[in-house]
């Protein structure tokens, strides 16, 4: 038996623009989720992927010596099939194996179980957790896997294997990765709060992308809010480039802040995480902001040290 363990993510500066080349700071997360792998006798793949409260969500089997699928079922509430989840899984597979033409290519099969640590619905990456792990399995390049078979910047990857935070950025068309010690001495005045629906990243970046223009000046505008995000002295100091980051990505995409539309008598800075309009947000406060958001309706609400890994 192998098993595979990646950490989530999330992107505290450089939404969209760092699709750009802008220097973005991201987190990897205290939640991931880990992938198993045993050996058959058969030549077929069995996958079942679980969700972090031990419930089965979508089973499939693939014939190995054709590559193709042979069954699959989808249970769960929300929308999607098990077809197209399928099939989106075997291209990944077979992207693996065009990379490394010896993955997935023996007289055996395997057993595969994937299992989260946190609410699918979240949005902390069960994508790139299982894109991560797979090229691991595979002993390919997991940035290569994830362009070849997605879009995305390639931020949440990053994450997947590094366990510290990072600066992160595309240049010449291959990802650049700092590790840096992002560990503010005010962690315990941030919070991380979920807005109850998830954000589809895939629909926000196609949406960024249709937006004509350049950015020169705001992707540099946002490379140095994001240098000065690890070396802010104070909470008002951070609070500044948050807001300041708000109001530079509002102009672009052309959408009120999070804080303009839902929370506009919050006391404390408030900042979107990745694609705008769901998923969780950043917010600076107290020990009142728990309650301020609970009677708004917002239930998930985690402490900086109980987020980042």
């Amino acid at each position: 038996m192998r098993n595979f363990y990646s950490n989530g993510k999330l992107l505290l500066t450089g939404e969209y623009l760092v699709l750009e080349g802008a220097k973005a700071l991201a987190v990897p997360t205290s939640f991931g989720q880990d992938l198993v792998v045993e050996t058959l006798k058969e030549p077929e793949l069995v996958w079942g992927s679980y969700t972090h409260s031990g419930n089965c969500w979508f089973e499939a089997i693939f014939d190995l010596s054709k590559f193709r699928l042979v069954s699959c079922t989808y249970t769960s509430d929300t929308q999607g099939n098990a077809e197209r989840i399928a099939e989106t899984l075997l291209e990944i597979l077979k992207e693996a194996r065009s990379l490394n033409p010896d993955f997935l290519n023996s007289d055996h099969g395997y057993m595969v179980k994937t299992a989260l640590n946190f609410p699918r619905n979240w949005g902390l990456g069960s994508s790139s957790t299982l894109i991560n792990s797979i090229a691991s399995w595979a002993k390919v390049d997991p940035f290569k896997l994830l362009w070849n078979s997605f879009k995305g910047s390639g931020y949440d990857v990053a994450c997947a294997h590094n366990d510290t935070p990072i600066f992160y950025q595309i240049s010449d068309q291959k990802p650049l990765i700092n590790q840096i010690d992002f560990n503010p001495v005010f962690k315990d005045q941030l919070f991380f709060i979920y807005l109850n629906q998830k954000q589809d990243s895939k629909e926000g970046i196609a949406s960024f992308r249709e937006r004509k223009g350049t950015f020169e000046n705001e992707i540099q505008l946002i490379s140095e809010i994001s240098e000065s995000f690890l070396t802010a002295k104070s909470l008002k100091d951070l609070e500044i480039l948050i807001m300041e980051h708000e109001r530079i990505i509002s102009s672009i995409i052309q959408q009120k802040t999070v804080k303009e539309r839902l929370f506009p008598d919050y006391f404390g800075a408030i900042k979107s995480l990745g694609a705008w309009g769901g998923d969780f947000v950043l917010a600076t406060g107290n020990s009142a902001t728990p309650d301020y958001f609970k009677n708004k309706g917002f239930e998930t609400i985690l402490s900086y040290s109980e987020m980042v890994l």
